[in-house]
C-alpha cells in the first residue's frame, strides 16, 4: 500500500496530536492545530494527513493570513506546522505533504503561500525569501527562514507588508 495523502478526520486528530508532539518535542504545535481547527481561517481541505498501512506518518495545515500593507490587506496561506514522526523522517513524506497542499490550495483559488522554516528544506520546494516582494514577519526572524511562495504567477507583485498571523500562533 503507498502513502495516501488526504484530508484530516475526526478520527485523525489524536495521532495527528501525538505525531506533532513527538515531531518538535514539545506541546505548542499540537496545540496550535487543535486551536485553529476551530477557527474561521482553518481550511479543512488543506489540513493534510499522511497515511500508510493504518498508520499516520505525517500531517500538514495550511491556514488563512493576511499581508498587511498600510492601506489594504491581502489574503494567503499560513504553511504551518509540518511534521513527521521521527520514525518516518527523510523518507520524503514531509515533501509529498508539502507538494499535495501547493496542489490542493492552487485548485481552491489560493494564490500564495507564506512559511517560516528551514531555508535549505523549503527553498527545495521552491520557496524563495518573503522579503524579495518586501513581505516581512511580524517577529524577529532570519531573512532567509522567512519564505514566500506564489501559487499563481505574480501573485505577490504589489503586496508588500506585514503578515498577521490569528492570535493562536502567538498565544501559548
Amino acid at each position: 500500500m503507498a502513502l495516501e495523502i488526504r484530508p484530516a478526520a475526526p478520527e485523525d486528530y489524536p495521532d495527528i496530536y501525538a505525531l506533532t508532539q513527538k515531531a518538535f518535542q514539545q506541546d505548542f504545535e499540537s496545540m496550535l492545530i487543535a486551536k485553529l481547527r476551530n477557527k474561521p481561517n482553518f481550511i479543512p481541505e488543506l489540513s493534510l494527513v499522511a497515511v500508510e498501512h493504518a498508520i499516520r506518518k505525517g500531517y500538514v495545515l495550511f491556514s488563512i493570513i493576511k499581508i498587511k500593507a498600510t492601506q489594504q490587506s491581502y489574503e494567503t496561506l499560513a504553511l504551518a506546522p509540518l511534521a513527521v514522526h521521527p520514525r518516518y523522517q527523510n523518507q520524503g513524506i514531509g515533501k509529498k505533504l508539502v507538494l499535495s497542499g501547493l496542489e490542493s490550495a492552487k485548485n481552491l483559488g489560493y494564490q500564495s503561500v507564506i512559511v517560516l522554516g528551514h531555508p535549505e528544506y523549503y527553498s527545495t520546494l521552491g520557496f524563495k525569501k518573503a522579503s524579495l516582494w518586501q513581505i516581512h514577519c511580524p517577529f524577529e526572524v532570519p531573512d532567509e527562514a522567512f519564505m514566500a511562495i506564489e501559487l499563481k504567477e505574480n501573485a505577490l507583485q504589489g503586496k508588500a507588508g506585514m503578515v498577521e498571523y490569528p492570535p493562536e500562533f502567538i498565544e501559548m
